[in-house]
């Protein structure tokens, strides 16, 4: 199945929901060169490069997993979305996160947001997000590994819930320059003998006993997938359509976000952008 024939099934999932002013919902997976959305009800999906227009000169907003310019975020989530959207709308918005990163990352992914007028904005882990859109079991260890096009990161999740992540500035957009598959390798096996050693508890053994999961565009590098394998001496999990498994995660959870009772009633202003499904933090 392919990643489009993935994100029609989605879509397919998803298309009860009840399109009205206060309904709409998006998911967003932001990333340093592509930007992923999905549109509840109307079964747009945005696959387009992560570029700002603000002049006549294309801007990057977003770089190695950070946003450096929120303006321009705005600005391209507006140019991008807002035309896709029902006249009158505020949606509710989940963005998929960087681990690390995470705390600058919301608070400008917020800032950004505020252009679509959404009720409500929610973030999540982007490895959180990954875990949800392959199935996984996540009531036991797991390991997930995202290889972006300029950032990579090696999450622990336990119960769902961030336990341990490293991630190293590097990705498959570098590949055309000077760092090499092996090298790209070599980071990610060193970010997982990081964990192995600094986990003073058998979560992370166990959790690479049952396996690796695998996602972003470098799981669609075979030259990284064979090097990985041989390794890690771990099983190796390459998640469906790995380039979109973020956004089409934020999505399914999307679908638990709407019938939550913190979203079911409005919202006042100060509130909008911070409230989450476990209260007030904004994170799933």
């Amino acid at each position: 199945m392919t990643g489009t024939d993935l994100l029609r099934s989605a879509v397919a999932r998803h298309r009860p929901w009840p399109m009205c002013r206060r309904c709409c919902g998006i998911a967003l997976d932001m990333g340093s060169a592509r930007t992923r959305a999905w549109i509840a009800g109307k079964g747009v999906v945005v696959d387009v490069p992560t570029v700002a227009f603000p002049g006549a000169e294309a801007v990057y907003p977003i770089q190695r997993g950070t946003i450096v310019d929120a303006q321009g975020c705005a600005g391209m989530l507006e140019r991008l979305l807002v035309p896709r959207l029902p006249r009158f709308t505020r949606p509710l918005v989940i963005v998929t996160t960087p681990v690390l990163d995470g705390v600058a990352y919301r608070a400008q992914a917020r800032a950004a947001v505020e252009a679509l007028k959404p009720c409500g904005v929610l973030t999540v882990p982007g490895a959180r997000a990954v875990a949800v859109a392959a199935g996984a079991d996540l009531s036991r260890p797991l390991l997930v590994v995202d290889i972006g096009a300029h950032l990579t990161e090696a999450v622990l999740l336990s119960d769902g819930a961030v336990t341990d992540a490293h991630h190293a500035a590097v990705g498959t957009g570098d590949l055309d320059g000077t760092t090499s598959a092996e090298q790209l390798v070599e980071a990610v096996v060193a970010m997982l003998t990081g964990m192995l050693r600094e986990d003073r508890s058998s979560l992370t053994v166990d959790a690479l006993h049952h396996g690796v999961l695998l996602a972003g565009g470098g799981a669609l590098r075979p030259e990284i997938t064979y090097r990985l394998t041989g390794r890690l001496h771990a099983p190796l999990r390459v998640v469906p359509a790995p380039h979109t498994a973020a956004v089409r995660g934020a999505a399914e959870l999307l679908q638990s976000a709407h019938v939550h009772p913190s979203t079911c009633t409005p919202l006042p202003p100060a509130a909008r952008s911070d409230q989450g499904l476990s209260g007030g933090s904004g994170r799933l």
